[in-house]
């Protein structure tokens, strides 16, 4: 293994969203890169193609506003050349107000792209050392192997790594019943994209009731820790009261059925999944309920009475670092500053706000090799607001996070809603742009 671990190559371990954006900034400016993934050699339980970039739950970037954070971090990505955002852009589908992608074409654009590259060096192998002594950057991502979430603990002198969270079914369209379902976004915001699939009352709470009753996967010791409370499994937020989906995942506010010209009592959203609409996941329906008892249930939805699931829902492991503790604002590990860290590993959640940390970590892996100073992001913009959460002094129960205007310095002016949202935008980029200059 140390045979591979090439002197004058930036180290990266681990070819996911984070990883793949770490390769590409520091490959594009110069810096030679090996980049390990350990598939196809071995698979870990929720990942199936050999694709770099493969996406496992959702196929959404979510919104592509600048209204909302996440849809200025994706600008900001955009604003210095990510490979992520080009992708996703080359390969998106029809999904209202938001990004989403064809997850196959999505990770076949990212994995072409750094084939492609020169400069990058791809390791097909599992990685199971961390080498101290060079420059490294570890974005092994969620689903982080045993053996080397070992070697982190022991580098990062913690105990545990881990929280869970689930996997949304997707179904295919062609067995969706289109004469029970209706086509809308809410609030008519970019069209008729979703498949909606509307519940009466009764409907709702037989549903309901027929969740809680469900069996499900057996919880094992190794997953004692809470999910992440913006990814719990659908029959989990049930047991917090037989109202909470309607107010949740299945709100149907902003939704009217033209068959009836009312707004249902609660709906189910089906979204796009692939460039040509064969496949819809349903949105918010992330669950830990055996595979059968899914067919059951989920055939309960109007709409979906003969549904063919191409994909089950599923809950995984989740793999992240008490990052306040452990690193600087650089990313770099504060015991081992040759040692970066990069994606959910250091503590956000999200396709983009991970693959923004491999922003920062490729760039400052560059700027290492070539000895130069490492840079921070400006407080003021998504990326910085980011970095600054989990890097800030610790907190006493860290946990992950997307990324959301409450992280942002406060504004200098009073505004509300959307005023205040954009001001914050217009701030964050126009710090940016003075960053960028800054740093070269």
């Amino acid at each position: 293994m140390a045979g591979l671990f090439k002197k004058g190559h930036l180290i990266i371990i681990g070819a996911g969203l984070a990883g793949c954006e770490a390769a590409w900034q520091a490959s594009s400016r110069g810096t030679k890169v090996v980049l390990f993934e350990m598939k196809p050699i071995r698979f870990s339980p929720a990942h199936r193609s050999e694709n770099l970039g493969e996406l496992v739950c959702s196929n959404s970037l979510k919104s592509a506003s600048l209204e909302n954070a996440v849809g200025l971090l994706k600008e900001e990505m955009r604003r210095f050349d990510s490979l992520i955002m080009e992708a996703a852009d080359h390969t998106k589908v029809p999904a209202g107000g938001s990004l989403a992608v064809d997850r196959d074409a999505f990770s076949d654009y990212i994995t072409r792209a750094l084939e492609k590259m020169e400069g990058v060096e791809l390791i097909r192998l599992e990685a199971d050392q961390i080498p101290l002594h060079l420059p490294t950057i570890i974005a092994t991502g969620p689903l982080t192997s045993d053996r080397l979430a070992k070697e982190i603990m022991v580098l990062t002198g913690t105990r545990s790594l881990y929280f869970y969270d689930a996997i949304s079914p997707i179904v295919a369209r062609e067995s969706i019943n289109m004469e029970v379902t209706f086509r809308a976004s809410r609030y008519g915001k970019g069209g008729d994209d979703y498949i909606n699939c509307p519940m009466t009352k009764e409907h709702y709470y037989r549903f309901v009731d027929e969740l809680l009753k469900a069996e499900r996967i057996p919880r094992r010791d190794f997953e004692r820790a809470a999910p992440f409370e913006g990814c719990l499994p659908i029959e989990a937020m049930a047991e917090r009261g037989v109202d909470t989906l309607a107010f949740g995942p299945l709100k149907p506010v902003g939704l009217i059925d033209p068959k009836t010209g009312q707004q249902p009592f609660a709906t189910v959203q089906l979204r796009q999944d692939n460039l040509s609409d064969t496949l819809y996941s349903m949105v918010g329906f992330q669950t830990k309920l055996r595979w059968r008892e899914q067919e059951r249930i989920f055939r309960m939805i109007p709409g979906l009475e003969r549904a063919k699931f191409v994909r089950f829902g599923s809950q995984h492991r989740n793999t992240f670092i008490n990052a306040p503790k452990i690193l600087r604002n650089t990313l770099q590990a504060r015991r081992w500053p040759n040692i970066f860290f990069a994606g959910q590993l250091t503590g956000v959640e999200g396709y983009v706000e991970s693959a923004a940390m491999g922003l920062l970590a490729g760039l400052n892996g560059h700027r290492l090799m070539g000895g130069m100073d490492l840079v921070i992001p400006p407080p003021t913009t998504a990326l910085g607001s980011l970095v600054t959460y989990i890097t800030r002094p610790a907190f006493k129960d860290f946990q992950p996070m997307n990324v959301n205007f409450g992280l942002f310095p406060p504004l200098n002016t009073k505004l509300k809603g959307r005023f205040k949202r954009r001001r914050f935008a217009e701030r964050a980029l126009r710090d940016l742009q003075a960053w960028k200059r800054e740093i070269g």
